[in-house]
């Protein structure tokens, strides 16, 4: 948690960046973070870097199609992450709104743009159950899209995550290698890879 979102709930990122200050860090170098305040949580330099640039690339090698694409947002919380993609691709960006009943259980899903006829590419910041990129996938392809791509900064893929991958209708789930996924990507032929190590070791 990086803000309170209801009384009495625990800032947890403070904590967290208290306690790598005082385990000895004296300069963080993190990839992506779920909110970019959290850089002036910590007493010492932080470099908040982007895997943005690695994704740009991908999109541009590794979907034939891109040019006929959309670049989507899952959630509305992502929509900055979304639209600074496509307007570097030049490309349009449509939304979906998530309406939910309730914490990790989204009910329906609203889609605000028009994606018939179009590569779909959605963009999230990380991919944990994979249950919300899966329903985004089912009313993307529901509304015409020919084909989805899912772009993720952070691949948790915890839980039950692989089988639905598996079961949905995502071309691709494109992860970054911020958390080891090799023996997941064994049994998940969907999962996709762009390593940066080279921009850590930059850093």
């Amino acid at each position: 948690q990086d803000k309170k979102d209801k009384s009495r709930a625990p800032i947890t990122a403070k904590l967290v960046a208290n306690m790598l200050t005082v385990a000895g860090a004296d300069h963080v170098i993190t990839i992506d973070l779920h909110a970019s305040q959290i850089q002036g949580f910590f007493n010492v330099p932080v470099d908040n870097l982007y895997c943005e640039p690695s994704m740009l690339k991908y999109i541009k090698t590794s979907i034939d199609d891109w040019k006929n694409s959309i670049i989507v947002s899952p959630d509305a919380g992502g929509a900055k992450r979304a639209t600074s993609i496509a307007d570097r691709l030049n490309l349009d960006f449509a939304l979906i709104h998530k309406e939910r009943k309730k914490a990790n259980e989204v009910s329906n899903m609203v889609l605000v743009g028009d994606v018939s006829g179009k590569v779909v590419i959605l963009v999230d910041d990380m991919a944990d159950t994979c249950g919300t990129l899966a329903l985004a996938a089912k009313t993307l392809k529901e509304k015409g899209a020919v084909k989805v791509y899912a772009i993720v900064a952070h691949g948790i893929l915890s839980g039950k995550a692989i089988d639905v991958i598996n079961n949905s209708c995502l071309e691709r789930v494109v992860v970054t290698n911020t958390i080891p996924h090799e023996d997941k990507k064994r049994i998940c032929p969907k999962i996709d890879t762009i390593d940066i190590s080279s921009t850590l070791a930059e850093g």
